[in-house]
């Protein structure tokens, strides 16, 4: 469990606010039981206020987490999104009501025995991955529930898969994991994650808990970093950005932050 607790006291994935049509769509996360605090990160709501004239692009950036989610108004239909190295874009009706929740990186293989590779770089029907969860969500929840009888829901589901759940607390992996969210993402995965374990073993464990490689990982949460730090207009006119965050030129930093974000970063902070 202390392996656990310690994702979360060292990550916290940002997504970004909702901008186009803020009066309209709001999102807004919530905390789950305490318990549960070392798996799921949170648990959120994405709602238009009103009809919008026009269907609503939203996009997902790249988090190093897994999440299930699905629109309130029809809670048979839901879905898991797994690892995603790249951003994905949705393009949502005029008027809905999604719910999710986001489990911290490997908690979703740890609570339901997924490969987490299985998923990676998509979604599919949660009842495809865990059948018992999907049919949970169809079951119990419906339109008009408040977030507080929502996150009530969840945490009773989640409190019981917890408890019967066999969890693998691989000093190794956890230990590497560590590494790299205190070093922000910006090291190297060659010779900075020396944990007792083989190059090719902590790669297999990574696919399976994470959905990828550790570098991969690292490059998540190195542009999760910079999510977090809301660098200024005037950071990114001066080059020193990428820098710090161990880039060598600012070409390859605006091309992977575009890949994670879907925009360049002077788009995505500009003021």
């Amino acid at each position: 469990m202390n392996a656990f607790a310690n994702i979360r006291n060292l990550y916290m994935p940002v997504q970004p606010t909702v901008k186009q049509s803020a009066a309209q769509v709001t999102y807004a996360e919530f905390l789950p039981d305490l318990r549960l605090q070392p798996y799921i990160y949170c648990y959120w709501q994405l709602r238009t206020a009103e009809p919008l004239e026009t269907p609503f692009l939203y996009r997902v950036v790249a988090d190093g987490c897994i999440d299930i989610y699905f629109d309130l108004n029809a809670p048979s239909e839901n879905w898991v999104m797994g690892f995603c190295k790249q951003y994905t874009a949705f393009l949502l009706e005029n008027q809905f009501n999604y719910v999710g929740v986001r489990f911290l990186p490997t908690m979703f293989p740890q609570l339901f025995g997924v490969n987490a590779m299985e998923i990676s770089n998509r979604y599919e029907q949660l009842n495809a991955i865990v059948p018992a969860a999907a049919n949970f969500i169809a079951n119990h929840f419906h339109a008009g529930l408040d977030a507080k009888t929502i996150a009530a829901l969840f945490d009773e589901y989640f409190l019981d898969v917890a408890a019967a759940a066999s969890f693998d607390e691989d000093n190794r992996l956890y230990e590497a994991i560590g590494i790299i969210l205190q070093q922000c993402g910006v090291l190297n995965v060659a010779e900075d994650l020396n944990t007792g374990i083989s190059p090719r073993q902590l790669r297999r464990l990574f696919e399976f808990y994470i959905g990828d490689t550790p570098k991969t990982f690292s490059k998540v949460v190195r542009f999760q970093h910079i999510l977090r730090a809301k660098p200024s207009t005037q950071s990114l006119r001066n080059n020193k950005l990428f820098f710090d965050v161990g880039y060598y030129d600012q070409a390859h930093f605006i091309k992977e932050f575009r890949n994670f974000y879907g925009v360049t970063p002077s788009r995505a902070f500009g003021r």
